[in-house]
């Protein structure tokens, strides 16, 4: 008879994907001992069998948390760089540590291979619960997850995260402040090197740091989309300042940028402050040892993480939670802003 025609056992996707029935029971439990490439294998067998481990089905029934999904739509090499996402995992490993539990985290292509983790993930019993980060406007994940029933929590945005309870900060007044802080210094020509335009926080951003120029009645401000490396940066950087009416003040959407930024400043006989100010977002060890150290709209990653983790428990647990606005980035100056070029100083 087959595996069809009666209950499907463990035996029977060990058999579909070729391996020992030891071999299952690692890859369900996330155990090494297996490879990835098996890993996927066994996995595709359960699908196709509609198996799923029964022990991780009754854990879960009895709501008890082990493993915690995250799926990041970020290269590999950028998310090594980048201290911003180092930070906010500790703060979510700070509260998994508290719990016993683990984070499950896979970097992912695009969106729908996202999607695709998740529901593999969730179907699979695999995960207890999900934080879904980086949402752009009109996200299709908004209308793939939620029939999961895949308790799930959303960094961003209110207005970007449709069912899901969010934890978030005020973007839009941080680059109010950075811009008025410019301006306040004399700054006139104040340029903006700004994430990928999808995004819905840079979105928020951009709205954000046209409608402050305007208010103050400063020159039409040039903003430029990247992929946040360093070497897009230094390139939007170089743009900038090889127009004829460069900016004096620039402000970026990540540490990284800002410091390549710097070098690019250097390198084509610019001084910092004296002759360009930068300001850098998401403050971190990069913009403090820098010379002369970054400014910064600085905000404790860490705890916001931590913060994240918390409200997914509570998710979890079935407690009636919308979210949470986390405190809003607050102004770091340092070395590397000052009065623009030929503005009188007290």
């Amino acid at each position: 008879m087959s595996a069809s025609a009666e209950r499907v056992t463990i035996k029977d996707v060990a058999a579909r994907a070729g391996v020992s029935k030891g071999a299952v029971s690692l890859a369900f439990n996330h155990k090494p001992g297996v490879s990835e490439a098996t890993r996927e294998r066994i996995f595709a067998a359960a699908r196709e069998l509609g198996w799923a481990p029964s022990a991780t089905a009754r854990s879960l029934s009895s709501q008890r948390v082990d493993i915690i999904g995250l799926a990041l739509c970020r290269p590999a090499r950028l998310l090594g760089l980048e201290p911003f996402y180092m930070d906010f995992i500790s703060g979510i490993e700070s509260v998994l540590a508290e719990r016993s539990c683990s984070l499950l985290l896979r970097l992912v292509r695009d969106l729908d291979e996202e999607a695709a983790v998740y529901k593999e993930w969730w179907r699979g019993r695999m995960i207890a619960g999900a934080i879904l980060v980086d949402f752009r406007e009109d996200d299709p994940r908004l209308s793939s997850l939620p029939p999961l029933g895949m308790p799930a929590v959303a960094v961003g945005h209110p207005s970007l995260t449709g069912p899901f309870p969010a934890v978030w900060t005020d973007d839009a007044s941080a680059v109010a402040e950075a811009v008025r802080y410019l301006a306040a210094l004399g700054h006139r020509r104040i340029a903006r090197v700004g994430g990928p335009a999808d995004l819905g926080h840079s979105a928020i951003r951009a709205r954000a740091f046209t409608a402050t120029t305007r208010e103050l009645g400063l020159e039409e401000a040039r903003q430029i989309a990247t992929g946040f490396d360093e070497k897009e940066g230094a390139r939007a950087t170089r743009s900038l300042l090889l127009t004829a009416e460069r900016p004096t003040a620039i402000v970026y959407d990540n540490d990284i940028m800002a410091v390549a930024g710097a070098g690019v400043a250097a390198e084509m006989g610019f001084t910092v402050p004296d002759d360009l100010s930068l300001l850098a977002w998401d403050d971190s060890q990069l913009c403090q040892i820098t010379h002369p150290a970054m400014s910064a709209m600085s905000h404790d990653v860490h705890h916001f993480g931590a913060e994240v983790a918390r409200v997914l428990f509570d998710v979890i647990n079935g407690s009636d939670t919308v979210g949470h606005q986390a405190p809003t980035p607050s102004l770091i100056p340092r070395g590397s802003t000052a009065p623009a070029p030929g503005t009188q100083t007290p």
